[in-house]
């Protein structure tokens, strides 16, 4: 008698994800696999619950993962069994795997934007660069320049001190976002320009023709960011890649099976047309 399939249940756990394109993404690419997939979105303001909780809730129901984005990139951190090397070094985790109740926490976001800097700013200067936020996010951003070969790693966030621990975990420097005027580059890794918080993270006339710009926002992909730095004639890069490369990391990690990439970016430029 054959047996059905089983399932493979994973969630996304942060704050104000309803619109996130990370369950469309996953199931499809998985369907195309022939995995049997299934991605909850786990929002911990609608369902009044924590990280821990939320964790502890995904292992007993025998999910294979979790995703892990804002604000819980850092959080999650001490609910865990394990870390790879990268999760350690960077200090937050984006994907935990739960296998046989045992929960390890990886970071795809590194690799995601890497990956995403090669195909969408080829050859971009990599000698000065800003990075606005030392978060979850920022610090797998800071981990990935240094990768790229950026010499100059400048961090500016809104809490100095946490700028501060960062640029000394990665031998860069806290700064100020008018160090953009000196930069070959500029990396946005704030919420702001999200959907539900709107705007824009720098003075606008701080932007410049030799600066390239990328932003980590994907919800909108058009950021008010992203539209000045094209109207100062600045290269743009914007969040779209490194989610779609991250998540394709991320289901890897949870299924065992090889995504196709490029059909993923394919299916994200569907989805957000």
């Amino acid at each position: 008698m054959l047996t059905r399939p089983r399932t493979t249940v994973v969630g996304l756990i942060g704050a104000g994800i309803g619109t996130s394109l990370s369950p469309a993404l996953h199931e499809r690419e998985a369907a195309e696999l022939g995995v049997r997939y299934r991605y909850r979105t786990l929002d911990i303001e609608v369902l009044r619950r924590d990280v821990r909780e939320l964790l502890e809730q995904a292992r007993e129901a025998g999910y294979a993962g979790l995703n892990v984005t804002h604000p819980c990139k850092q959080e999650v951190l001490a609910h865990l069994d394990e870390l790879d090397d990268d999760a350690a070094a960077i200090g937050a985790v984006n994907t935990v795997v739960i296998r046989d109740g045992v929960a390890t926490g990886h970071n795809t976001d590194a690799t995601g934007f890497a990956a995403s800097v090669a195909r969408g700013l080829p050859d971009a200067r990599m000698r000065r660069v800003v990075l606005l936020g030392a978060g979850g996010a920022g610090s797998a951003l800071a981990h990935a320049l240094r990768r790229l070969g950026v010499g100059d790693l400048t961090i500016a966030d809104a809490d100095r001190g946490r700028a501060e621990a960062l640029a000394r975990a990665v031998g860069g420097r806290a700064g100020c976002a008018a160090d953009v005027a000196h930069a070959d580059g500029l990396m946005h890794a704030t919420p702001t320009g999200m959907e539900g918080h709107p705007g824009i993270a720098l003075d606008p006339d701080l932007l410049h023709p030799g600066l390239w710009v990328a932003d980590i926002v994907y919800r909108p992909l058009e950021t008010e960011l992203l539209r000045a730095a094209r109207a100062r004639g600045c290269r743009t890069l914007d969040g779209g890649g490194m989610v779609v490369l991250q998540a394709a990391a991320s289901l890897e990690l949870f299924t065992g099976v090889r995504p196709d990439r490029e059909r993923m970016l394919r299916h994200f430029a569907e989805l957000t047309a």
